[in-house]
């Protein structure tokens, strides 16, 4: 099973900074939705699922490697708009440190991955409207790229969660 899009990652090329963008890649490193969160989230179900369906366990552990490589997009983009890519968010002109208490921890397979789901859609919701704001060719097609991968994501829990609701009925 594939975990990410087999297409390279846009070359993240100089970019001056900006504090709104700037602003924005942060959200992505230590925010509510950010990439720490499904990096952690996708860990913490690594594990504990190991013992009860290794090949879900597996995909958690591939996929939080893949949610990784975007951290360090961001943390990238972030570093060169002009802000110090630390995992923390912007907020109104405040920075707050990510915490691992902005995850659910549901330990219920079905409530699991409909959390993983819906932690994913809304990655993808954020990242395309960041696309129609964002004035820069180069992020948005970093955008564009790291959405694709998270679709693929999404499509990978639906077909767990499928095979757990097939499973459920027998």
């Amino acid at each position: 099973m594939k975990y990410r899009i087999d297409k390279p990652y846009p070359l993240i090329e100089k970019l001056q900074p900006n504090p709104r963008y700037a602003s924005m890649m942060l959200s992505h490193l230590g925010g509510l939705y950010s990439e720490m969160n499904a990096v952690s989230l996708y860990f913490y179900n690594h594990i504990i699922l190991k013992d009860s369906w290794l090949e879900l366990s597996e995909a958690m552990e591939q996929i939080s490697i893949v949610e990784m490589r975007h951290l360090d997009i961001f943390a990238q983009l972030a570093y060169q708009l002009g802000a110090d890519p630390r995992l923390w968010d912007c907020q109104n002109g405040y920075l707050e440190y990510w915490s691992p208490g902005y995850n659910v921890y549901p330990s219920h397979l079905q409530s699991l991955l409909e959390n993983a789901m819906i932690q994913e859609q809304q990655t993808i919701d954020i990242y395309q409207k960041e696309i129609n704001c964002i004035h820069n060719h180069t992020i948005q097609q970093i955008l564009y790229r790291i959405i694709e991968d998270e679709q693929l994501h999404l499509e990978i829990f639906e077909y767990f969660l499928n095979e757990y609701q097939y499973k459920k009925r027998l």
